[in-house]
This record gives C-alpha cells, sequence and structure tokens, in this order.
C-alpha cells in the first residue's frame, strides 16, 4: 500500500473534472446494448446459481467462464493459481484496464425457496457433508463480467487498449488472489494500469450502486493461539496449571488493545471467534485454544495491534506460571482495499452520468475483508465498489421498519436478479469505457496524484 498523502489534491480534482459530463455521457451502456446480452446474462446467472463449487474447486465454474469469453474473441488462460482465468482482448494503443470477478461458493445449504435454488452437497476439505450455495452473490458477479465481456467487444470503436477480465479462485479463504500472484500474474500477463470490481450486496437496493473513495474494505488477520497449563484432576487445582482460567484472563486482556490502546477515532476490531478446551467437567485439561479475527485500516494500526496481542497473550501465561510459551500463530491474511481518491471520484461521476444521480449512493468503508486487495498491495491501483441487490419495495419496508435483510453469506441470501444484473452490466461498461478512454498518463495522474510510486 502507498505511505504517502492519499488526499485528493486541487490538481487532481481539477483533472478529474477536466473530462466533463459529455465524456461521461459516451460511456454509458445503452438499453440496446444491455438488452442484447441480458438474456444470456440471465441464463448464466442461473446456471452458475445452481451449480456452485467451493474455494479452490472451482474447476467446472472456470471451465464454463473460460469457454464463454474465448466465444467473445479474448484470448484465455486457464489454470492460474489452481482455478484461476485471466482473459485479454486487445484493442489498439492505450492502457490495460483489469475487471475481475470471484468464482467461488460456500458451504451453506441454501434456504431461500426459490425455483432456481441450489441444492448441491460435497464434501468439503475436511471431509465434511455441506450444501454449497453463491452466498454472497459470486454468481451475480460472473454473470455481469461475462455480459460486460460481450457488450465490449461488440463495440470496440468505443474504447482503445487492453481490456484484460479475472476469474479469480478461492476469495472466501482469502487464498486465490495470492495463488494467482504467485503463479506470476504479473510477469505472465500485462500489468494493469487500474483494476476494478464490485460486489453485491442488500444494503442498497437494486438498480443502484454505492462509491466512495478511500479505504473500502479493511486488513484481515486471523490468529489461532494455544495456550499450554498442567492438566489434573478439577478436585486438585493447585496441582494444575489451568490453561481455561489464562485464556478467560487472556480474552478479557484482549479486549481492552482497542478500548485503551488505540488512538480514539482509530478503526480497530479485536474479536475472539471460539476458545475451545477440556472434555469433561471435573478435568482441568493440558491446554486451551483461541481463535481471534483482527480488523483495521492501517498498517501502523495494524502492527500495533498484533504486537499487543503477542505480549498480552505471554504475559498472562507468565502470570499464572505457564512452564510453556503460547503458541501464536498467524495463519491467514489479506490488505484492505483503498479506492485512489482522483481516481474514485472520476469514476463516480461516470457512475451517476450513466446510471443516474440518485442511484448513487455514497458507500460507507466496512470492516469485511476482500482478497482483491492483494492485486492492490501489487502496485495495481484500484476502484471497487458495491452492486445493489435488495428488492427495492422490500428494502423501503425494511428501512421503514428498523429490519436487516439477509446478509451476504446468510442461507436466505437471494438478490433481486434482474435489476442488479442490468445495473452491474451497466455500471461496468460506463467505468471500462471511460477508462480505456484515457491514456496511460492520464490514468497515472489520476491514480499517482502525489507523484508517489507503489
Amino acid at each position: 500500500m502507498r505511505t504517502a498523502s492519499r488526499t485528493l489534491t486541487t490538481a487532481s480534482f481539477l483533472l478529474w473534472a477536466s473530462w466533463g459530463a459529455t465524456a461521461f455521457a459516451q460511456n454509458a451502456a445503452s438499453p440496446s446494448e444491455i438488452d442484447a446480452v441480458y438474456g444470456d446474462a440471465r441464463a448464466i446467472y442461473l446456471d452458475l446459481h445452481q451449480s456452485p463449487e467451493l474455494s479452490s474447486h472451482e474447476t467446472q465454474t472456470a471451465a464454463k467462464v473460460a469457454a464463454r469469453l474465448r466465444t467473445l474473441g479474448y484470448t484465455v488462460t486457464e489454470r492460474i493459481g489452481g482455478t484461476g482465468v485471466v482473459a485479454t482482448l486487445a484493442n489498439g494503443a492505450g492502457p490495460t484496464v483489469m475487471l475481475r470477478t470471484e468464482l467461488d461458493a460456500l458451504p451453506v445449504e441454501e434456504q431461500t425457496g426459490l425455483a432456481y435454488a441450489s441444492k448441491v452437497r460435497t464434501k468439503d476439505d475436511s471431509g465434511r457433508d455441506v450444501g454449497v450455495m453463491h452466498a454472497c452473490g459470486h454468481d451475480l458477479h460472473m454473470a455481469s463480467l461475462l455480459a460486460t465481456a460481450a457488450v465490449m467487444a461488440h463495440s470496440k470503436g468505443t474504447w482503445h487498449g487492453t481490456l484484460m477480465l479475472i476469474g479469480q479462485p478461492a476469495e472466501e479463504t482469502i487464498s486465490g488472489a495470492r495463488a494467482m500472484l504467485d503463479d506470476g500474474f504479473l510477469t505472465r500477463f500485462p500489468k494493469p494500469d487500474v483494476a476494478v470490481a464490485l460486489h453485491v450486496t442488500n444494503e442498497f437496493p437494486a438498480g443502484s450502486v454505492g462509491a466512495g473513495a478511500g479505504y473500502r474494505y479493511a486488513n484481515a488477520d486471523s490468529l489461532r493461539i494455544t495456550i499450554y497449563g498442567k492438566g489434573g484432576h478439577g478436585s486438585t487445582p493447585d496441582r494444575t496449571v489451568d490453561p481455561i482460567v489464562i485464556a478467560a484472563k487472556t480474552v478479557v486482556g484482549l479486549q481492552t488493545i482497542v478500548s485503551r490502546e488505540v488512538k480514539p477515532g482509530e478503526s480497530a476490531v479485536v474479536t475472539v471467534g471460539y476458545v475451545q478446551a477440556g472434555t469433561k467437567n471435573n478435568i482441568i485439561p493440558d491446554k486451551a485454544e483461541l481463535g481471534l479475527t483482527i480488523r483495521t485500516y492501517k498498517a501502523a494500526v495494524r502492527q500495533q495491534i498484533l504486537a499487543a496481542i503477542t505480549r498480552i497473550v505471554n504475559a498472562e501465561a507468565a502470570a499464572a506460571g505457564a512452564t510453556h510459551a503460547p503458541l501464536i500463530e498467524h495463519y491467514e491474511s489479506t490488505d484492505a482495499v483503498y479506492n485512489e481518491p482522483a481516481l474514485a471520484h472520476r469514476l463516480q461521476g461516470v457512475l451517476a452520468t450513466a446510471l443516474g444521480k440518485e442511484n448513487v449512493v455514497a458507500a460507507e468503508p466496512v470492516m469485511g475483508s476482500e482478497d482483491f486487495s492483494l492485486f492492490v498491495s501489487a502496485g495495481i491501483p484500484s476502484f471497487y465498489f458495491a452492486l445493489g441487490g435488495a428488492e427495492p419495495a422490500r428494502f423501503a419496508q425494511a428501512k421503514a421498519g428498523g429490519e436487516a435483510l439477509p446478509t451476504n453469506h446468510s442461507s436466505h441470501f437471494a438478490p433481486d436478479y434482474e435489476p442488479a444484473l442490468r445495473t452491474g452490466i451497466g455500471a461496468e461498461v460506463a467505468v471500462l469505457r471511460n477508462l480505456l478512454n484515457a491514456s496511460t498518463d492520464e490514468l497515472r495522474k489520476l491514480t499517482h496524484p502525489d507523484g508517489a510510486s507503489r
């Protein structure tokens, strides 16, 4: 991530504004263009929804995406980082712009009751029998990208440069982007000047999008902490070192990090998601295990919290007389997603013109995580935005009644797919055309307004 200032400078704002409403309007997909691809997009969405695959097992999903892109004239490379797909369409001189979708589904048994609900069951990597569902909307993302790919392939006179489309595996386990990068993504293909992605959510009504500058998703760090004690009979605690008591004091101590060590106003979360210890009420076990998730935006706050966790965990064990230091395993992480301000403001204008100002709302940053961030950390400036998925009347009713609609990852998550899909196509086409009508130098000024390099 960049460490230099990320404020939107006056010069950057003027550069963004100079493009003007006329240029924005020219980028919009026409109703006839969307109508021409919507039928296929709907069929693709329904098929993908009914045939989901778990993270790192998206073989059929990836094959469908790759085959469709080949028929549209894209140069397609498969099995990047496992099941990843990279497709490019060269159209003269100009920038390289990347649009990414995820391929994977979740181990969730669908409870929507829809006629096209997933009935897929499979074994997960632990051998458990699980239902499988696109409970996070990746099916809608794929259908939108493939329809957008068709519009762009059929209207090459409206843009120039290289369009790169990414089908990324294993987003739900925040491992797919890393696998693609480790498999030579940045050396085997042209490095994109800008990367774009969207995510459907019930936080906004279908037909709208949410966009904003700055942080969109948080750094995420997963820790597994094993506390070692000395087991024995529950009636003779004096002959033991009780790891459950150490774990309990550790949990309480960890909750003081954000409230007492992090500067007020900084965004941070430390959650202990599980405590596992013991087998019987009258046995003091030899060890206890804690599972943590840590969420932050700023790198300095992230390091401060991780250091504080190590200090507290070790201190509580030492204070209890544990003979072995705890084991702290940092087994999973991803960085924050950050939208370059000048780029984000420009593309918010593009979306407002293409979709109507009333359909582009300010999106607040969230503490969720997204491994799209690893492309950003690799030096590719990003624009990540939200796609409304809630049925509009139901959204209004829920908002009026203070009701929360099913969220992503819920077994009841069901986007209102027709308006959401049409809006996703229109939004992606408008953004891509705008970026692919710029020069590489113009985009660099937008994405590096202070002259800093990534």
